[in-house]
């Protein structure tokens, strides 16, 4: 067996901790990654705590995964030993339904491989996300890494990015529509880079008022503080397309008025309760839609990294230690990050 170490929790309200576990060989068509860098997601705190019901522990989560390969089974051959590349938050599907054969391996007919807590076909046990020192990975779902960027910024594209490049590239957004962003966090200050690179007229939606300088800085031509009812009027049936990234229960309609004829919120967010039911005439008298969107394929995911590497767009972060990830847990649930946590790697040593 492929012996290695991460950072798992044992239950629901024990902290992470050092954790010796067994890795597969790779197989002919695997490619094995030595993980340079992993970032730290709020789906990482929801699984550890069991906050989404199916935790199987010990969890090791991460899926946001950048490395360098380290070994490729005999019948890879589109990566080589000594290659930057990545995993995202997927590791295998079926491979033969329709949304497989389009790219879209996230809609599986029979449910994507998760890279964490996914049954593992190969041990018979759950997948072991990125909080480790290497993963092994089927190389249909490893992405190539453009060297020009920056690798702790890039770690982060694999989850907040794709999941904001997606629905922006999708509903297209680009030159002379007019695109909202709600929330800036994680996903949200990512769609703010995107939405700007794409050429539209970008606004943020905040509740906070002391967020309006760095929205500007990363794209916003506009902020507006959601809880002003003249700001918010301002706007009114003047939206292409919404991402609302918010990942608490809020009030739909109001955001649903901003949109045009034809406009699409587009929620990514994913609250632990039901958002409060929108009017339906809201919808219906100006055609107006609610859709929703979950990260990408990984052709996609492999378009979003050039088109970064192309633009010069990475995520902004704060470089941790492995062993400082429950503080950083911690400050998580507090917002307490600009704006997006992710781990060196190189501090994962086990303990003598």
């Amino acid at each position: 067996m492929n012996k290695t170490i991460g950072y798992a929790a044992h239950s629901a309200t024990a902290p992470l901790e050092l954790f010796p576990f067994d890795r597969r060989e790779p197989l002919a068509t695997d490619v094995e990654v030595d993980i340079l860098y992993c970032g730290v997601c709020h789906s990482d705190l929801h699984t550890a705590r069991s906050e989404w019901p199916g935790t199987v522990y010990p969890v090791i989560p991460g899926h946001e995964i950048v490395g360098r390969v380290s070994r490729v089974g005999g019948m890879v051959r589109s990566f080589a030993v000594g290659d930057l590349a990545a995993v995202g938050c997927m590791v295998d599907s079926c491979g033969t339904c329709p949304e497989c054969h389009d790219g879209l391996e996230q809609y599986c007919q029979s449910g994507a491989i998760l890279t964490y807590n996914s049954p593992d076909k190969h041990t018979g046990g759950v997948t072991y996300g990125g909080y480790s020192k290497r993963i092994v990975v089927d190389e249909r779902f490893v992405v190539r890494v453009p060297g020009n960027l920056s690798l702790p910024g890039v770690a982060p594209l694999l989850c907040a990015g794709i999941t904001t490049y997606s629905p922006l590239r999708h509903w297209g957004v680009r030159r002379g529509k007019k695109a909202g962003i709600v929330g800036l966090g994680g996903l949200g200050h990512m769609g703010l880079k995107f939405a700007d690179a794409f050429g539209a007229h970008v606004v943020l939606f905040t509740s906070s008022p002391g967020k309006e300088a760095d929205a500007r800085r990363l794209g916003a031509d506009d902020v507006v503080i959601s809880g002003n009812p003249d700001a918010m009027k301002r706007h009114a049936g003047s939206f292409d397309f919404i991402l609302d990234t918010v990942s608490v229960p809020h009030d739909l309609d109001a955001l649903l008025s901003l949109l045009n004829r034809d406009g699409t919120l587009c929620l990514v967010g994913a609250p632990s309760q039901p958002h409060p039911s929108p009017a339906a005439f809201n919808l219906i008298l100006k055609r107006r839609q609610i859709a929703g969107s979950l990260i990408g394929g990984i052709r996609e995911t492999q378009e979003m990294l050039d088109f970064c590497a192309e633009h010069g767009i990475t995520s902004d972060i704060e470089l941790i230690r492995m062993q400082d990830i429950n503080v950083a847990y911690g400050r998580m649930l507090k917002s307490d990050v600009k704006y997006r946590f992710v781990i060196d790697m190189a501090s994962l040593e086990p303990v003598s």
